[in-house]
């Protein structure tokens, strides 16, 4: 009996032994696979981090491409290449009498060079730089407060953002017109056809038309192109007048061309924007279409307003390549003139800091005949007087945009 019972003791303390054995391999391996799990989801963790700062950092530089010989700092924003499209010909006039980029007034006033039937107000936004006035009434019309007199030659420029106007299916079209009227100050003077002869644009989302009318009569001629403005994307339009010639440009790309739109007998003297709801920006009139050959080569000075920067920047913009195409051909033309570029600012801001724009801006035009034009490096000078020599009072907006500008002087 004794033995029997021994041997269940026995038996029993081994199958503890057993399943003690069994149960701690368990643990082991359910602790090992626990560690192997904590290690692949630590691993993930590390990756998406790595990943989340890999996202975050900034892209890595591109070299920018040096200019040839002619000055300027290694690296420097003057050295940046202009963008070249061989079709784009507009040249700005030579004296501008209208300017406004709407800095004058504070932020939700409606600007004091403007009138109105409808609303607007003086706006930023996040699509572009600097200052917007916005017309918010999409069936008001909108002019300047003064007429402008036009003369044979002229040009007029401004930025534009379509803006999906709420109360009208969210349609972004807006017209732009040149009008001749005996009533210049009433702006409803002839709601379909205002004034006694004028030119319309029309920009739609999909599509852009082209009328002109004279004598109060339907519209002569019309076309449609198909520009494809797109909401809150800033163009620049700009309108170059010769004569009974009119041209349309938007951005660097000429939508319409009409060799007879302007009836020789009027006298267009508004600018006017209706049927929507755009931003506008640096409004520009100037007049006069300049003879870069005789002024520089003749009478030895050209002074330009046909180079443009941005704000506080020395970049040359792609919309001065008309002009700085037809400088650099006069300059090829007299391979024996030498030339000094003379930059000047208005007296916007700090006398020092404007001084020094000046003096980068010059350079950045001299950069830009060597680089973009093969013009000799030996044959330019550059100088920059900042706001030291102005030629009006700078106690307007225009006087002030006439003070911006670029002299080329004979040496």
């Amino acid at each position: 009996m004794k033995t029997l019972i021994g041997s269940l003791c026995i038996l029993l303390a081994l199958c503890f032994v057993q399943t003690s054995h069994a149960q701690f391999f368990d643990k082991l391996k359910k602790k090992a696979e626990e560690k192997v799990v904590k290690e692949v989801e630590k691993g993930m963790e590390g990756k998406k981090e790595e990943e989340k700062k890999t996202a975050e950092m900034p892209p890595p530089a591109v070299p920018q491409e040096q200019g040839k010989a002619g000055g300027g700092s290694e690296g420097t924003e003057a050295n940046r290449a202009i963008t070249i499209n061989s079709k784009y010909d507009f040249i700005p006039g030579e004296k501008v009498i209208f300017f406004d980029d709407f800095t004058a007034e504070a932020i939700g006033d409606f600007p004091v060079q403007w009138n109105t039937t409808g609303s607007g107000e003086v706006v930023t936004t996040d699509a572009a730089p600097g200052r917007w006035f916005h017309i918010t009434n999409s069936r008001g019309i909108t002019a300047l407060d003064e007429p402008v007199t036009l003369s044979e030659n002229y040009t007029i420029e401004f930025d534009v953002i379509p803006v999906p106007d709420a109360k009208n299916s969210n349609s972004t079209a807006f017209t732009f017109s040149i009008i001749s009227t005996t009533k210049p100050k009433v702006l409803n003077y002839g709601l379909a056809r205002p004034g006694e002869a004028g030119v319309r644009f029309s920009f739609q989302y999909t599509n852009a038309y082209f009328a002109y009318y004279n004598d109060n009569t339907p519209p002569l001629d019309g076309r449609e192109n198909a520009p494809r403005l797109m909401a809150n994307h800033p163009y620049r339009i700009s309108v170059w007048v010769q004569k009974e010639r009119v041209r349309l440009y938007v951005d660097q790309e000429k939508l319409f061309d009409s060799p007879r739109a302007m009836r020789k007998k009027y006298t267009f003297n508004m600018i006017r924007f209706d049927e929507g709801t755009p931003l506008v920006g640096n409004v520009r009139i100037a007049t006069g279409l300049p003879d870069m050959r005789s002024k520089l080569i003749t009478e030895g000075k050209l002074v330009s307003y046909g180079i443009f920067f941005d704000v506080n920047k020395d970049i040359v913009k792609a919309e001065s390549y008309p002009t700085l195409k037809q400088i650099a051909g006069v300059l090829a033309d007299n391979p024996g003139v030498r030339i000094s570029i003379v930059g000047h600012t208005d007296s916007d801001g700090d006398d020092r800091a404007n001084l020094d724009l000046s003096k980068r801006r010059a350079l950045a035009v001299k950069d830009a005949l060597v680089r973009d034009f093969q013009i000799d490096a030996g044959r330019i000078e550059t100088v920059g007087k900042g706001e030291s020599a102005p030629v009006a009072p700078n106690d307007s907006m225009t006087n002030k945009a006439l003070n911006r500008r670029v002299e080329f002087v004979k040496l």
